[in-house]
């Protein structure tokens, strides 16, 4: 195997040409088409269906096309990481966050927290809730940024790690504003129509919070799960578009909720769930890797007010 293969693979993947790809991979057409041959000998499977025109992948050759582009990311990752390790030296703090947070939170809270603590370098590196407390277990960052749930506990030894809590997120049910004003769908009791429902896939953080408020909902809620996926702004850009109810953090809807894009689908109060805002680190007599500025970032932090645990 080859990397090369992969990134010819996703190349044609995209373009559903030979040549076309050939031209953009700065190889013969010959030479590519030899490429593809070796991936597929390497699978064991016929990866590409040369029988139509514009080309199409196979079903094998479509799964391995979500495979290949995960494969030569995490390479890519990996490569910049170790760049960033020799680039930025021992002052870049580094922080692992699930995608969610790092595409809400996270910005906002560097931003507060660079006008009241000088010097401050982060690196972040996004990934699934999984793999982001790994990441950080692994001792491969200096801390992590997580939500919190008495019901969806991070598995993290309370005599090995300490936490911060830097606040609370609200999830709950959202949907397209009508030309009134109103949701175009609201959620609805067991007993009543269907509602079209935008879900989390399974296994994802977010979704196990979502099937414990459908749960505590007194009368049950009626949703037809019509789409998921395991990203919040994916399940948003859905709602928006106006395909059903999304269940979203409340920091991902702000700009939509004010422009009225979105409406809460739920009366306030019901059908939502409270989550914390954590960060943790490795505690300081036990750490791997004591960096200065990370310790003096969480005394920072727990002298402005950030409980602890």
């Amino acid at each position: 195997m080859e990397t090369k293969w992969l990134e010819d693979f996703v190349s044609l993947a995209e373009t559903r040409s030979f040549s076309r790809s050939a031209q953009l991979r700065h190889v013969t057409q010959p030479a590519f088409s030899r490429r593809i041959q070796s991936l597929e000998a390497w699978a064991g499977i016929d990866l590409v269906d040369r029988s139509s025109y514009p080309t199409r992948l196979t079903s094998a050759g479509e799964t391995l096309h979500v495979q290949a582009l995960e494969i030569l990311g995490a390479l890519q990752a990996a490569r910049n990481m170790m760049r960033g390790h020799k680039v930025a030296g021992f002052d870049m703090i580094e922080f692992a966050v699930p995608h969610q947070l790092a595409f809400t939170f996270f910005p906002h809270w560097v931003m507060d927290v660079r006008k009241r603590f000088a010097g401050f370098k982060s690196r972040l590196v996004a990934l699934n809730v999984h793999d982001a407390v790994m990441h950080f277990t692994e001792g491969s960052c200096d801390l992590l940024m997580a939500y919190h749930h008495p019901s969806q506990p991070l598995q993290l030894n309370p005599d090995r790690y300490e936490m911060l809590s830097l606040g609370q997120e609200t999830l709950a049910a959202y949907a397209k504003a009508d030309a009134d004003g109103q949701p175009l769908f609201r959620l609805q009791s067991a007993a009543a129509a269907r509602v079209p429902f935008l879900s989390y896939a399974e296994g994802a953080y977010l979704g196990r919070l979502v099937e414990l408020i459908t749960k505590l909902a007194p009368d049950g809620l009626n949703l037809e799960p019509i789409y998921e996926t395991d990203m919040a702004e994916g399940l948003k850009a859905m709602a928006l578009e106006g395909h059903g109810i999304a269940f979203l953090p409340a920091s991902s809807v702000k700009k939509e909720l004010k422009s009225k894009r979105l409406m809460r689908a739920g009366l306030p109060g019901a059908h939502e769930l409270t989550m914390d805002i954590r960060i943790y680190r490795e505690r300081p007599e036990l750490a791997r890797h004591a960096k200065p500025g990370a310790q003096a970032l969480w005394d920072f932090l727990a002298s402005s007010g950030a409980s602890t645990g």
